[in-house]
């Protein structure tokens, strides 16, 4: 199983604790001490497992059209301006289970990559737009795209995978954000043809198609 980059520490560290609480367990296994320190030890190589789990990476099929960014089940389908031009905004909330790691909903090039400091609410709330995110602002065939990572009540760190100059494929991953949180996606609404999801579809990040282009 490939596991997310950045991931290795979190996951070494639980798992490397917990088989030296079973070893000290094992050594003071005649002593009151035993009891806590598999208990401990449990917990910790528990959380190993989940780490494990969430952490993954699996390798994707890229859709057509234009895809997902993220993992999750579709929050919000909105509409909006920016200078003048008309944006079609795609909300995807991730839960704790889904996979973490982003991805570019088509070919282009990033133009622009804000870290704007803020709240860590629940992401799933009108609230949430005052959280902690990294807007990436893309320049693509169809013109300005925008994705914005935001941080959740438990994620709070988000890992970018690119930099600002980069030339990226559709597909591609570019960043990860730890433990729960939503991705956006800004469309120039006179570029889709027409949107193939709806609000509580579940989607994956490079997979499933949110919008066709016009031709």
């Amino acid at each position: 199983m490939k596991l997310a980059r950045g991931s290795y520490t979190w996951i070494l560290i639980p798992c490397v604790l917990g088989i030296l609480l079973l070893f000290i367990a094992l050594v003071f296994a005649t002593t009151s001490f035993f009891a806590i320190a598999v208990f401990f030890s449990f917990i910790l190589l528990l959380l190993t497992m989940w780490f494990l789990v969430f952490f993954r990476d699996p390798e994707r099929t890229v859709g057509k059209g234009i895809v997902a960014p993220a993992d999750g089940a579709i929050r919000s389908i909105t509409t909006t301006t920016e200078n003048d031009q008309p944006y079609t905004c795609i909300s995807t909330f991730m839960n704790i289970h889904n996979v973490h790691v982003n991805r570019m909903p088509l070919d282009g090039t990033v133009e622009e990559m804000t870290r704007v400091p803020g709240s860590h609410l629940p992401a799933f709330t009108k609230e949430s737009e005052k959280n902690e995110r990294v807007v990436i602002t893309l320049d693509t065939s169809i013109g300005r795209v925008k994705v914005v990572q935001i941080a959740g009540t438990v994620a709070r760190r988000i890992v970018p995978y690119i930099k600002k100059g980069d030339m990226l494929k559709k597909g591609q991953r570019i960043g990860i954000i730890r433990l729960g949180s939503r991705v956006d996606i800004y469309l120039p609404t006179k570029a889709i043809k027409h949107l193939t999801v709806r609000v509580a579809d579940h989607i994956r990040a490079g997979e499933d198609t949110l919008a066709e282009i016009n031709a």
